[in-house]
């Protein structure tokens, strides 16, 4: 069983213990109890030195002892192996994001055409600055007219054959001369991932230096190619975020109402869910059930788009989906693609909850499955919600165990309103960066990982970097443990340095400002390209990181490679499967120094991470002539755990 002790140390967050106390006492399986009986894990796959690209194998690469197998049956070596793995993880990760953004794109599509379920155009300016940026005409033009070419002129960003990506010149022009230098422009989002499957197929490339340009190119498709669409064009379709107040962790759930959980990463879907429940018929149908009425709420970043564009409450993270079913009070978890557990379904037997998947791409053995199409966007919607609300009746209110913790946040920081808030300008966080007052800028952000006690990672390592004057940007599930932990209000400024705390006083902003889900990472890019550009200097000159302190998806391999393909030192706190190759990981953490101007570095322990961030920050300073402290001065100020 569970004890108190050991539920203390897989979370951080008191509702989360709570309810893991409970799974422990009702005899139910989690994550973290998966991860224990797993143990040991294979240390061939955790080294990367595993591969199983065809039947010759399954080989392996002995790293420590000498008498073990070096070359796999056809004479691939570790370096080869780690590698190809490496260069398939970005594939998967680039073609994750990249494969939302072309959904979006579809929907725009459908709505220009007047053939959408239900959507429309809510942020017409934005549609018309993207529709110049791809050359299209908007004079005179209706904003369907002017749709309809950006749907096509986006839609062929993935199918290009020779480049380049628009959107990729957004980044300073020093950046992209690097990037064609180097041979790792990408040319469309499809073939660099195509060719990445092409490349890792036994007999084809096998030099480990040319595999990682690919899967920097391949990343690049990503992060500046299929992700921006996505970001932009969703807020096209619903609105670019403003700050706006919000509400997160499981005591969202509400104990007399009709509780439907939202849980993926497609908006199409958490858009029209939101919609659908507030239908005066479904909510009177609700009424008759005996709830008071529809509470919808987020989980994952579906939380996140539905939290920064409406203030709806987010319910949790990656690694509280199913926990928010063992409280007993969820009638309904509605979910599309990615990051969305297999293990769901048979633990929502357990309770009433249904779980209701609605993407061809994604279907859950065990859960109700309705299709979710754009052209009956509203309709499936409200068939959905009318599904939620019939099962109420079925709920077990002895089985009934809401935690009582919820907090306040502040989201909405796209790089709109980020700009709206310093007046219009840049200036004002350039003055503020040049006279220290900010050192610099980091983004923290990735998933959670149960190898990870969850939220310490995330939560100690903002709370060292605002301590001490840097400004963190976040999305994803790092969002939302900063959102639960109360950093994302401007309150929290009283945790930061004097500096920074003075800049946020000033603007009435959190230390560490919410710029949406995973997807939206791309909005950092464009923020550093645009502070890269003001100063005049690439983005490797900025005094810039990121971090993705509790990272385990392939996607976040994928973010984490176009983050320093663009030039940013990126420290993770768990390691990626490439140390069975001593080459490919000192490419990633020495190497890449020479080639893209950023590297990678592994810290477990995210006060020591904090330490690596702060003294890059201080040697870009240095670098820049702008005033410094010594880096070798910085050392960990702190041991004691986030709580």
């Amino acid at each position: 069983m569970v004890t108190q002790d050991r539920a203390t140390k897989r979370s951080i967050d008191p509702a989360t213990q709570s309810m893991l106390r409970i799974a422990a006492k009702q005899g139910r399986e989690t994550a973290w109890k998966r991860l224990a009986v797993q143990q040991p894990m294979c240390g061939y796959g955790e080294l990367g030195v595993c591969c199983q690209n065809c039947t010759m194998g399954p080989c392996y690469i002995e790293v420590f002892e000498k008498n073990g197998p070096k070359k796999g049956v056809c004479g691939a070596t570790a370096d080869t192996i780690v590698a190809r793995n490496l260069l398939r993880m970005i594939a998967a990760g680039a073609a994750a994001h990249s494969d939302h953004g072309r959904d979006v794109v579809h929907t725009l599509l459908l709505t220009a055409q007047g053939k959408s379920g239900g959507y429309a155009i809510k942020d017409e300016a934005k549609l018309e600055a993207l529709a110049r940026e791809y050359d299209i005409e908007v004079e005179g033009r209706s904003k369907e007219e002017i749709a309809l070419d950006l749907s096509h002129a986006t839609y062929a960003e993935f199918g290009n054959q020779e480049g380049p990506i628009r959107s990729t010149r957004r980044a300073p022009e020093k950046r992209v001369e690097l990037w064609q230098k180097l041979g790792v422009d990408p040319r469309g989002v499809d073939r660099e991932i195509v060719e990445s499957m092409h490349r890792t197929h036994i007999g084809v490339d096998n030099d480990y230096v040319n595999l990682i340009l690919h899967g920097l190119r391949t990343s690049i498709a990503d992060g500046w190619g299929g992700s921006m669409i996505a970001t932009e064009l969703t807020d096209v379709l619903f609105g670019t975020p403003e700050p706006v107040r919000g509400v997160s962790n499981l005591g969202v759930l509400e104990a007399d109402q009709v509780n439907i959980i939202a849980h993926g990463h497609e908006p199409t879907l958490s858009e029209m869910i939101v919609e659908a429940a507030e239908d005066p018929e479904l909510i009177e149908l609700a009424k008759k059930q005996g709830a008071e009425g529809i509470n919808v709420v987020g989980l994952c970043c579906s939380g996140n788009e539905l939290l920064m564009r409406h203030g709806i409450p987010i319910a949790g993270d990656f690694l509280q989906q199913e926990l928010a079913i063992i409280t007993g009070a969820v009638e309904a978890m509605v979910v599309d693609v990615q990051c969305i557990m297999p293990a769901l379904p048979k633990l929502a037997e357990c309770y009433h909850t249904k779980i209701i998947s609605t993407s061809p791409k994604a279907k859950f053995p065990g859960a109700t499955h309705i299709e979710f199409c754009e052209e009956q966007a509203y309709e499936i919607a409200k068939e959905i919600v009318r599904t939620a609300v019939e099962n109420y009746p079925s709920r077990n209110l002895e089985m009934v165990n809401i935690p009582e913790e919820t907090s306040e946040c502040m989201i909405g920081f796209s790089v709109e309103a980020i700009l709206k808030a310093l007046g219009g300008s840049l200036d004002p966080l350039l003055g503020a960066v040049k006279s220290g007052a900010i050192r610099g800028i980091t983004g923290v952000v990735g998933c959670n990982n149960p190898k990870v006690r969850h939220g310490y990672g995330h939560v100690t390592l903002v709370r060292e970097l605002i301590k001490h004057d840097v400004l963190v940007v976040t999305t994803g599930c790092n969002a939302i443990a900063c959102a639960t932990a109360g950093l994302l209000l401007p309150e929290a400024a009283e945790q930061a340095g004097d500096g920074l705390k003075g800049v946020c006083e000033a603007l009435g902003i959190p230390p560490v400002l919410h710029m949406g889900s995973c997807v939206d990472n791309s909005r950092i890019l464009t923020a550093l390209a645009a502070i890269a550009n003001a100063l005049g200097v690439d983005i490797s000159q900025l005094p810039a990181a990121g971090a993705a302190p509790e990272w385990m998806s392939e996607k976040a391999v994928s973010i984490g490679t176009y983050f320093v393909s663009s030039g940013v030192f990126t420290v993770l706190g768990v390691a990626p499967p490439v140390l069975g190759s001593a080459n490919v990981t000192k490419l990633l953490t020495e190497g890449a120094e020479d080639v893209i101007g950023a590297t990678f570095a592994v810290e477990p322990d995210p006060a020591m991470a904090a330490v690596l961030i702060r003294r890059h920050i201080e040697n870009k300073r240095n670098a820049l002539g702008l005033p410094a402290v010594d880096p070798e001065t910085i050392a960990v100020t702190t041991s004691q755990p986030a709580d």
